[in-house]
């Protein structure tokens, strides 16, 4: 009896099968930084006191309030928008001083640029209540309202 066995080697494949059909796969990776901008900030007085609100993208104007979204960047609330919280929601927006929908007291500032994607209706975000500010810095013309038309304790120079 013979015992000699064949060994053949495998097949061998001259192109992956991606290749044969023409895929490539290159795995990338993207990074974004941003530094916050804050030139209404006078001090980091009061940072630790922000208090987390949902605001009402709704209530926000493109141009005046936000950014709006191009080239792959989403929308951008700008910092230091003056906010009040809206009765009927608990939902926060723009303060507006002629309103009688809540949004006439003023409740502080949007403390970063807040990011949102178009078609959202809410945003989380921080709020700030305490601080120095420099009110000609303000993204948005603001005259200060009397103390009882405030919730906030910013000081505004």
């Amino acid at each position: 009896m013979d015992d000699t066995r064949q060994v053949s080697a495998p097949p061998q494949c001259k192109q992956s099968p991606w290749e044969e059909i023409g895929v490539d796969i290159q795995p990338t990776t993207t990074q974004a930084t941003s530094t916050a901008d804050r030139p209404w900030l006078l001090s980091t007085y009061g940072t630790e006191t922000n208090k987390t609100v949902t605001l009402d993208v709704s209530k926000f104007t493109s141009g005046t309030h936000y950014t709006a979204a191009a080239n792959g960047v989403p929308n951008r609330l700008k910092s230091g928008l003056p906010l009040a919280k809206v009765t009927a929601s608990g939902l926060y927006a723009p303060y507006a001083s002629g309103a009688s929908d809540g949004t006439e007291v003023l409740a502080g500032l949007l403390e970063t640029e807040t990011a949102f994607n178009t078609g959202s209706t809410k945003v989380g975000a921080a709020l700030r209540i305490v601080g120095d500010v420099a009110r000609a810095k303000l993204p948005v013309a603001l005259t200060v309202p009397a103390a009882a038309n405030r919730s906030d304790s910013i000081h505004f120079s």
